[in-house]
Order: structure tokens, then sequence, then C-alpha cells
């Protein structure tokens, strides 16, 4: 049993070591990368970061004017809902590129 696993163990540590920074990498870039969606055949467009801050909200005139609040607030939930799973789905991706499709606690 002497001699087994050392060497191996730091080969196995110095990978788990470049994975944290190959995934603290991604999350960097992904966090200043925008994401749009829109709703209502484009009457509300929201543009989010990759860490999930609101960036812009953009409401077509002709959406104020109709005056109906209850429509105007599905629309922002519809896009917002939207940019979010665009966000998690491209976030995961990416994620899954570096892990192998390995789920990682944390991360």
């Amino acid at each position: 049993m002497k001699g087994m696993g050392g060497g191996g163990m730091q080969a196995l540590m110095r990978q788990a070591n470049q994975m944290q920074a190959r995934m603290k990498k991604m999350q960097e870039e992904l966090a200043v990368k925008e994401f749009e969606s829109t709703s209502g055949g484009g009457a509300v467009k929201i543009v989010m970061l990759g860490d999930y801050k609101v960036k812009s909200v953009e409401i077509q005139d002709d959406v104020l004017k109709a005056g109906d609040k209850d429509m105007l607030q599905d629309l922002m939930v519809t896009a917002m809902n939207e940019a979010i799973r665009v966000v998690k789905t491209t976030s995961d991706a990416e994620m899954a590129k570096i892990t192998g499709g390995f789920s990682v606690p944390g991360m």
C-alpha cells in the first residue's frame, strides 16, 4: 500500500483547482454578458446581465398608451421570467462544458 495515492491525490487536487479557476472565470465573464428577452411581440424588452441583474427595461409607447395596467404587468413578468431562463440555460451550458456535465455543489 505504500506510495499509493500520494501523487494521484496531488494531481486530482491540481485538476480540481484548475476547474475551480475556470468556473470562476466563466462566472465573471457571464456576469457582464447581456441577455435580451421580449414579450408581447417586442412590446416589452428586458436586458439582463449574466449575474441576474436587470440592465434595462424598454416598453413600447403603444403599450403605455393602451393604459392596460394588468396587460403591462403580465408582459413584464413574462419578459423577466424569459430573461432569467435564458441566463440560467446559458450558465448551465457553460458550466457543463467545464465540469463535463458533473454537478458541482455551490457553483
